[in-house]
């Protein structure tokens, strides 16, 4: 794999606050410089992590120390709209500012944008199956890839459109295709192939928060045939895969680099030698050859592994209810929907503000949270969700179908369920796993499982015995466990829960339970 997936399978993923990567003095310690007049503060999508080996070098080449913080797209975007990032950062980086330039009031945060990488969005399969289906060799458009999708010939992993640029950048890009746009996508195309678009995602057996997790998502489960992602992704992964470029056109990511309007005088100037040095024929060589991203330079060429495909970019929405709409009828009537349970710790050290964090957490989830990122996490129309509260021994799971039209009284049942949970008695973690992984699973949904804990296990079965019932579970019933490190968790343990199903770990022990269980929505 590139160099940005090199990580273990169960990377430790922090909430957005705490994903700090120092890229300049204590870069190799993990500790971010503090800020100075010699540091640019930057809030990066998480696209960017695998350039930190080369922004280290851009504190002695170009004299900028760069501290990158990590945040989600629609999160991203909202805390620059609403000036929320205005102090806090200096620049922005994100894969594209498109969703970004949509929102009202956006325009006046931002001053200069350097365009510094391009990567567009496309399928990649193994190479037997793109031979099988004819593909390879023979230019496709985005229809013919739905009709095979509709027909059942291959399958396919994409991130979540409401969590990652490149799952939004697929879905505005397959939608702009069969609706045949020729400017900017509407509404009302939307809704016209609103069926062509479920046709398409019903080959959907994949899902992630970001496109590095989604490529090592994939590299474990070989049953999926290829996925949709960023070109340069698809080109870094392990074993070859067949690229698909659709004759009809692409979206692709641009990354620019973009100075707020509210960074003062002095982070201007490093802004400026930063987004010089990155444009540089040298540093752009690097960036390609360690990235598998395109130059964006004129006098740069491109290496040979890209092809002589010509990239025709597909037209984008102009308006952000379109967006929204686009987002919300991928997540509530098209995409293959979500089976999600949560196993919560409700012993007797969750008391106090504990069990009210975990209240709140799950209120949001319930459409509390209207923020632009909040609107996008609460639970989906046609989703399965399941509560399996623990303390000593877990409880009855109770179950909750939201449906397809109508949601708001299910939602509201949910709340409910969330206000009336309570804190005593012991920690049974490994007995409570079980009896998630025991449910039968809901036909045709993706399924999930949420461990939430404050502890170590105190009752029931320990970790052993939990790693011996998983192995021997039936292919069809394993499920990724995402673990919420929250109290005194046994990290240690929690990790191998994590590495074991093929999940992650998100760390809330020093934001909150609400900024995990929103962040744990993009892999549901």
């Amino acid at each position: 794999m590139r160099r940005a997936l090199n990580r273990t399978l169960t990377a430790v993923l922090l909430t957005p606050a705490l994903l700090l990567a120092g890229c300049g003095t204590g870069a190799d310690s993990g500790e971010a410089p503090a800020d100075g007049p010699d540091v640019l503060r930057v809030l990066a999508g998480s696209e960017i992590k695998d350039l930190e080996p080369l922004l280290r070098r851009a504190e002695t080449e170009a004299g900028v120390k760069v501290r990158l913080t990590y945040t989600g797209t629609l999160d991203g975007a909202e805390q620059v709209a609403t000036g929320r990032a205005d102090g806090g950062v200096d620049a922005t980086w994100f894969s594209s500012n498109r969703y970004l330039s949509l929102i009202d009031g956006s325009a006046s945060r931002l001053s200069t944008q350097t365009k510094i990488m391009v990567s567009p969005v496309v399928l990649g399969l193994k190479p037997a199956k793109a031979s099988e289906l004819g593909w390879d060799g023979k230019q496709v458009t985005w229809a013919d890839i739905a009709q095979a999708a509709k027909d059942g010939r291959f399958s396919f992993g994409m991130t979540n459109p409401a969590s990652s640029n490149s799952g939004f950048s697929a879905l505005v890009g397959v939608a702009a295709a069969l609706a045949d746009a020729d400017g900017a996508l509407t509404a009302e195309q939307v809704a016209a192939v609103t069926p062509r678009l479920k046709d398409f995602f019903s080959a959907q057996r994949l899902t992630a928060g970001s496109s590095g997790w989604l490529a090592d998502a994939y590299a474990r489960d070989q049953r999926v045939d290829g996925l949709v992602n960023y070109e340069s992704v698809l080109l870094g992964v392990r074993d070859p895969l067949t690229l698909i470029y659709p004759g009809d056109g692409v979206v692709s990511a641009d990354y620019p680099l973009t100075l707020l309007a509210s960074a003062p005088d002095a982070k201007k100037a490093l802004y400026d030698k930063l987004a010089t040095w990155l444009r540089t024929p040298a540093v752009q060589k690097e960036i390609m050859a360690g990235t598998h991203r395109r130059p964006i330079v004129p006098g740069v060429t491109p290496d040979a592994r890209f092809g002589a495909h010509q990239l025709i970019e597909l037209p984008f929405p102009n308006r952000r209810s379109t967006a929204d709409e686009l987002i919300s009828t991928y997540l509530n009537r098209v995409r293959v929907p979500a089976e999600a349970r949560f196993v919560l710790d409700t012993s007797g050290s969750m008391g106090g503000e504990r069990i009210s964090s975990l209240r709140q957490a799950l209120t949001a989830l319930t459409g509390a949270d209207g923020s632009a990122s909040g609107v996008f996490t609460r639970f989906s129309n046609r989703e399965t969700v399941t509560m399996v509260p623990f303390s000593g021994a877990p409880e009855q799971p109770v179950p909750f179908t939201v449906p397809e039209r109508d949601p708001a009284p299910v939602l509201a049942d949910i709340k409910r369920f969330a206000e009336g949970l309570d804190a005593a008695g012991g920690t049974a973690i490994y007995d409570s796993l079980r009896a998630a992984y025991d449910l039968p699973p809901a036909p045709g949904h993706y399924v999930s499982v949420v461990l939430m804990t404050d502890g170590e296990n105190t009752d029931g079965s320990d970790y052993a015995a939990f790693e011996a019932y998983y192995r021997a579970l039936p292919q069809d019933r394993r499920a990724p466990a995402f673990v919420v490190l929250f109290g005194e968790s046994d990290v240690e343990e929690m990790r191998k829960v994590a590495e074991l199903t093929g999940g992650a770990v998100f760390d809330a022990r020093s934001t909150s339970l609400s900024s995990a269980f929103k962040e744990i929505r993009g892999y549901q």
